[in-house]
C-alpha cells in the first residue's frame, strides 16, 4: 500500500515532543508544531501570525537578533540557546536547530527545552557562590549581602527580603538594603495573617501574592490561581523556622511557578545553613571581646579600641577623652539585696551609659562595677566633657527599679585627656583610674 508522504509529514511533525517552528523573514510565525504548548503554555493557533521576538525574554532580544541574521545568512544554529517568557509566568530555557530554506524564504527550527538542565547549572552556581561568601564575608550582614547578589541573578529584577525571625520578640529583622549604610537592619512584628507569617508557622513554601501596602509581606487569598508574584521560603535548621527568604515581583505580568519555588528551596537550604554558622561564629567573637552580663566591650577590646583611637588622633591632630566611672553605691545594694539585684543594677547602668553617648564613643566594663567611656574626636573646648559627664550623672542619677525595690546609684568619675595627660593607653587608663580615686575620696 502506497503512503501519501504528504499528508504524513504534518502528522509526524505533531508528534514530535520538541516543537517545530517555522518563522518568515519578517519575524513572524507561519507555522508551530502543538508541542509549543507544552514548552511556552500557548497552543499552535495561539501563536501562528504572531512575532516570534514577543515571546522572547528581553535580555536575550539582542543575541537572538544576531543568531537569526547568521541563519538567514546561510549559517546554521544547532546549538543557540536564549530564554522564552511563559504563559503562565517564569523563564524557559531553549536549545535551538536552526537552518534558512532560500527556496521558501523561512527559518525552519526545532526548539529543546533546557530549563532543568540550566536550573540545574543555577543552583550549583548558586551555592558554589553562597559557599564562598559564607567564606569570605566577615559579618552576617556581608553574607547577606553576598545572598542578595547570587539571588538576583536567579530572579534579576525581582525584590529579595531576607527575614530573620525571633520567636521570643514575634518580630523579623531583615537587611536595609535600601539605605546608604552597608551595615542597617530594619525589624518589624510579625503581621499575622500574612503570607510571611504563614511561612514561618507551617515551615512551608508557598506562593502568595504581592501585599501592595506592605512591601515584602505578602498576601494570601482564599483561592489563589497560578499568577502569583511573591514566593517565600523558610529558613530551616535544627527543625525551627529561623527565618525566611523571600522574593517579590515588581511586574504585573510575571508570575511564579512550582519550578521556581523548587529552585529557591534549594537556594534556602544552604542559606539557612551558612547563616547559622556565620550567626554562632559572631556570637563566639562577641562573647570573646564583650561582658557577659552587660554587653558592654571587655577590658581587652576597650583597650584595643582605646589604641586605635589614640593613633587615629595622633593622625589627625585631634583630642581624645577617657572617662573611669565607678559605682559608690553599689556594694551596699549587692550586700544587702543579693548579687542578682546587683546584676541588674549593672545591666541598668550599662544600658544608660551606651544611650548617654555617641555610636562612635565605646563603652567598657572593667570588672566589678568599674566602667569605661571613651570618647573620640572632640573639639578643644573642656566644656564639652563638662556636659558628657553632666549628662551621664544626671542618666546614673535617676532612679533604678530592681525586684519592686528603687535604688540611687551615683558615681566617682576620673577623666583623663589626650595628649594633656598622656599619649599611651596605658598612661591614659593609670591618670583616669588615679583621678577618679581621688574623686572618690573627695565624695
Amino acid at each position: 500500500m502506497a503512503v501519501d508522504l504528504n499528508l504524513l509529514y504534518p502528522k509526524l511533525v505533531h508528534l514530535l515532543l520538541d516543537p517545530v517552528f517555522v518563522v518568515d523573514e519578517s519575524g513572524n510565525i507561519v507555522f508551530v508544531s502543538e508541542a509549543c504548548e507544552q514548552l511556552l503554555g500557548y497552543s499552535a493557533e495561539e501563536m501562528t501570525g504572531t512575532p516570534v521576538l514577543s515571546y522572547i525574554h528581553p535580555s536575550d532580544l539582542e543575541p537572538t537578533l544576531e543568531a537569526a541574521s547568521q541563519v538567514m545568512a546561510g549559517q546554521s544554529q544547532t546549538h543557540f540557546e536564549n530564554r522564552y517568557l511563559h504563559k503562565g509566568g517564569g523563564v524557559v530555557h531553549i536549545q535551538w536547530s536552526a537552518r534558512w530554506s532560500e527556496e521558501d524564504r523561512l527559518r525552519i527550527a526545532v526548539a529543546r527545552d533546557v530549563t532543568a538542565l540550566r536550573r540545574a547549572d543555577q543552583i550549583r552556581n548558586a551555592l558554589y557562590r553562597i559557599s564562598e561568601a559564607a567564606h569570605s564575608a566577615g559579618t552576617l550582614r556581608a553574607l547577606c549581602d553576598g545572598v542578595k547578589d547570587v539571588i538576583g541573578e536567579l530572579f534579576p529584577g525581582d525584590d529579595l527580603y531576607l527575614a530573620f525571625y525571633d520567636s521570643a520578640s514575634e518580630t523579623f529583622s531583615t537587611p536595609d538594603w535600601s539605605s546608604e549604610r552597608n551595615d542597617g537592619w530594619i525589624s518589624y512584628p510579625v503581621k499575622s495573617g500574612s503570607a510571611l507569617a504563614r511561612v514561618i508557622s507551617d515551615r512551608r513554601p508557598l506562593l502568595a501574592y504581592r501585599d501592595q501596602n506592605n512591601q515584602g509581606l505578602g498576601l494570601i487569598r482564599p483561592s489563589q490561581s497560578e499568577l502569583t508574584g511573591w514566593m517565600g521560603i523558610p529558613l530551616i535548621t535544627r527543625d525551627a523556622a529561623r527565618g525566611a527568604l523571600v522574593v517579590e515581583s515588581q511586574s504585573n505580568t510575571a508570575h511564579y511557578r512550582d519550578s521556581d519555588c523548587e529552585l529557591l528551596q534549594f537556594v534556602a537550604t544552604q542559606v539557612a545553613i551558612v547563616v547559622e554558622r556565620k550567626k554562632a561564629d559572631e556570637a563566639l567573637r562577641f562573647m570573646a571581646h564583650h561582658d557577659s552580663l552587660t554587653g558592654l566591650t571587655n577590658r581587652a577590646l576597650f583597650y584595643d579600641r582605646l589604641e586605635t583611637s589614640l593613633r587615629s588622633a595622633n593622625r589627625n591632630n585631634s583630642r581624645v577623652a577617657l572617662l573611669y566611672l565607678d559605682l559608690n553605691e553599689f556594694k551596699r545594694i549587692n550586700d544587702t539585696q543579693g548579687h542578682e539585684a546587683g546584676d541588674e543594677v549593672l545591666r541598668q547602668v550599662a544600658r544608660r551609659l551606651v544611650s548617654g553617648t555617641r555610636q562612635t564613643d565605646t563603652i567598657g566594663r572593667m570588672g566589678g562595677d568599674e566602667f569605661t567611656v571613651l570618647l573620640t574626636d572632640l573639639p578643644d573646648s573642656p566644656l564639652v566633657i563638662e556636659t558628657a559627664i553632666t549628662k551621664i550623672r544626671d542618666l546614673l542619677g535617676a532612679p533604678i527599679d530592681v525586684a519592686g525595690k528603687t535604688f540611687r546609684i551615683t558615681a566617682s568619675i576620673g577623666v583623663a585627656l589626650y595628649p594633656e595627660d598622656g599619649e599611651t593607653a596605658q598612661q591614659l587608663l593609670t591618670k583616669a583610674d588615679a583621678n577618679m580615686y581621688l574623686n572618690k575620696h573627695d565624695v
